[in-house]
């Protein structure tokens, strides 16, 4: 007997049209998994090739038309957008009588709550923030990653329900963040994750200059236990020569990088600071090497300037 087969979500009766409004990175991928979910895309904006392109693998067969169409066409309307640009996006939908009473109208950016969508709300919408935290790439695999993924939620009361519904169902993880918390929020998102990215390229790229012909192979399983330690432990799982004191280790640090790069210095001095702070709070970092490690950071004033 042949085992059966996963249903077709084209099956099913869809019980949302959704609509993008930004074809970048996000919003093809969250319009995907809501598909999969048994809703169904209708329509998406994106400005340029790079945006069609994505929209047409991601979403195949749904029209690629103007913003104030999607809105026309859709239940559920996604503004995937820069968070510069929402603000501004949402009072020119609002202002051009795009936006219908009962719509739903949800934003993606992690620094906005709810509040950015008051103009959409005063024409009738019910407002929607739901920001994942997740680095897309704009492909398929993104759906998969978004298995498990938190979402930070921001709505009216009367919609915390369906916003956290919607999440989901796209796989995620709702996590209720309060509207004025939202830029400190996303804050921490950044420092964790955009800032990972720029410190591992930049040790990637110390390696190359230290004649290692792999670095990505070295970093790997250290980055990776390091992650999954400060995960587990927070500052306890801190260790290195500003943790254990070694003001000389340290002072050496500094010197080979003001020579091979002197970028990197400031950026090592202030981690580097933050770190022994941490460290002795926690009491890992002992007060009396803890002197002549501050002093070393302190008075390296030569190479906080490239």
């Amino acid at each position: 007997m042949n085992a059966p087969h996963p249903p077709d979500p084209r099956d099913r009766p869809a019980r949302l049209t959704v609509g993008v409004v930004g074809a970048g990175r996000v919003g093809p991928v969250l319009a995907a998994s809501l598909h999969l979910a048994g809703h169904r895309p209708v329509a998406v904006s994106g400005v340029s090739d790079a945006s069609r392109r994505r929209a047409e693998r991601m979403l195949p067969e749904v029209p690629v038309v103007s913003p104030e169409e999607v809105l026309a066409r859709a239940e559920l309307v996604l503004l995937t957008v820069p968070d510069d640009v929402l603000p501004g996006l949402v009072e020119g939908l609002a202002d051009t009588g795009a936006v219908r009473p009962g719509q739903l109208i949800a934003h993606t950016s992690g620094r906005h709550g709810a509040k950015v969508l008051d103009p959409a709300l005063r024409a009738g919408a019910l407002p929607l923030a739901l920001h994942p935290a997740m680095t897309f790439t704009g492909t398929p695999v993104d759906v998969q990653r978004l298995a498990g993924c938190s979402f930070g939620v921001t709505a009216p009361e009367e919609l915390r329900l369906a916003a956290e519904a919607l999440v989901i169902e796209m796989g995620g993880e709702p996590e209720w963040i309060e509207e004025a918390a939202r830029p400190l929020y996303h804050a921490a998102l950044a420092l964790g994750a955009n800032h990972l990215v720029t410190l591992v390229a930049e040790a990637m790229d110390l390696l190359r200059a230290a004649g290692v012909a792999a670095p990505d192979r070295m970093l790997g399983p250290l980055l990776g236990a390091a992650l999954d330690n400060a995960l587990r432990s927070g500052d306890a799982a801190l260790t290195g020569p500003v943790a254990r004191g070694d003001a000389g280790t340290v002072a050496a640090h500094l010197a080979e990088l003001r020579v091979h790069a002197p970028g990197a210095v400031p950026g090592y001095l202030a981690m580097a600071r933050r770190t022994a702070d941490r460290a002795l709070d926690r009491g890992l970092l002992r007060p009396e090497l803890a002197e002549d490690l501050l002093d070393v950071l302190a008075g390296d004033t030569e190479g906080t300037t490239p």
